[in-house]
């Protein structure tokens, strides 16, 4: 069952992903990349987490996908061949954002330990 539900998830992303990028035709929604799609177990919702390469207000751009999702759905019938389409929820991807915000504190630190060393006069 795992291997099925990977495997749905899998087709959905790469389909919708194919949609926005070839099929939509709204400039507001620029550059969108899926990362990550997870099935419920019935397969009746399909949340998407998608992100905007570039894009100075990823909220509004969300926005301008969620208001053609009904276009997508339907695309993505025609494009699959499971029993029921899920119900398309589009979600902001934010892990990029919390990857960068990471590697700054990181490199904060690393920084600090670096003037505490010198400080100190301590060599490694």
């Amino acid at each position: 069952m795992a291997d099925r539900t990977q495997r749905i998830q899998s087709i959905i992303g790469k389909n919708i992903s194919e949609i926005i990028q070839f099929e939509v035709k709204n400039p507001r929604i620029g550059f969108c990349t899926v990362s990550e799609v997870e099935v419920s177990k019935d397969f009746s919702y399909a949340k998407v987490y998608v992100s905007f390469l570039g894009a100075k207000y990823p909220n509004q751009n969300l926005e301008e996908l969620n208001k053609v999702k009904g276009y997508v759905r339907s695309s993505l019938a025609r494009k699959i061949d499971i029993r029921k389409t899920p119900e398309i929820i589009f979600l902001l991807d934010e892990t990029y954002k919390q990857a960068e915000h990471l590697e700054e504190v990181l490199a904060r630190e690393a920084k600090q330990i670096e003037e505490m060393k010198k400080k100190n006069n301590i060599k490694d």
